[in-house]
C-alpha cells in the first residue's frame, strides 16, 4: 500500500512540475517584451535619424523642409528624453512609498512623451519624405508634359 502512495505522490509531482514548466513565467515575458520594446525604439530612433539627414540633404527644395525638419527634432528630442526618464525610473527604488509617487509622475511623462513622438512622426508621415518625388521646379515640369 505505501508502495502505491508513494507512486501515486510522484506521479503527482511530476504532472505538477510539467504543467509548472509549461505555465507562462511572468518575469521572463515581462524581460522579453522589455527587450522588444527597447528594439523597436531603437529602430524608430534610427528612422527618425535616417529621416533627418535626408531631409538636410534636400534642404530647401524640400516643399515642407521646415516643417519636417521641426517634427523631425522633436520626435528625436521626446524619444531621448522617455529614454533617459526610463533609465532614471529603473534606477529609483519602489520600496519606498515616497519614491512611488515620484515614480509615478515620472511613468505620466513617459508616457506623454512618447505619445507626442508618436504624434509628431504621424504628422510627419503625412507631409512625405518620398524621394522618388520630385522637388525640384525643372523636374516638375518634366512630369507635366
Amino acid at each position: 500500500m505505501a508502495q502505491v502512495e508513494g507512486r501515486a505522490n510522484e506521479t503527482e509531482s511530476a504532472v505538477k512540475n510539467a504543467w509548472q514548466m509549461k505555465a507562462m513565467d511572468a518575469n521572463r515575458y515581462a524581460t522579453k517584451k522589455t527587450i522588444a520594446q527597447g528594439m523597436l525604439d531603437i529602430a524608430l530612433l534610427t528612422a527618425n535619424a535616417s529621416q533627418l539627414k535626408y531631409i538636410l540633404q534636400v534642404g530647401e527644395q524640400h516643399q515642407f523642409y521646415k516643417l519636417m525638419l521641426i517634427l523631425i527634432s522633436l520626435s528625436i528630442v521626446m524619444q531621448v528624453t522617455a529614454g533617459v526618464l526610463l533609465v532614471i525610473q529603473s534606477l529609483v527604488s519602489i520600496a519606498k512609498s515616497k519614491n512611488r509617487s515620484i515614480l509615478n509622475t515620472v511613468s505620466h511623462f513617459v508616457d506623454a512623451f512618447i505619445f507626442l513622438s508618436v504624434f509628431c512622426d504621424i504628422m510627419k508621415m503625412n507631409f512625405g519624405l518620398d524621394p522618388a518625388i520630385p522637388y525640384k521646379e525643372d523636374q516638375v515640369e518634366l512630369l507635366k508634359n
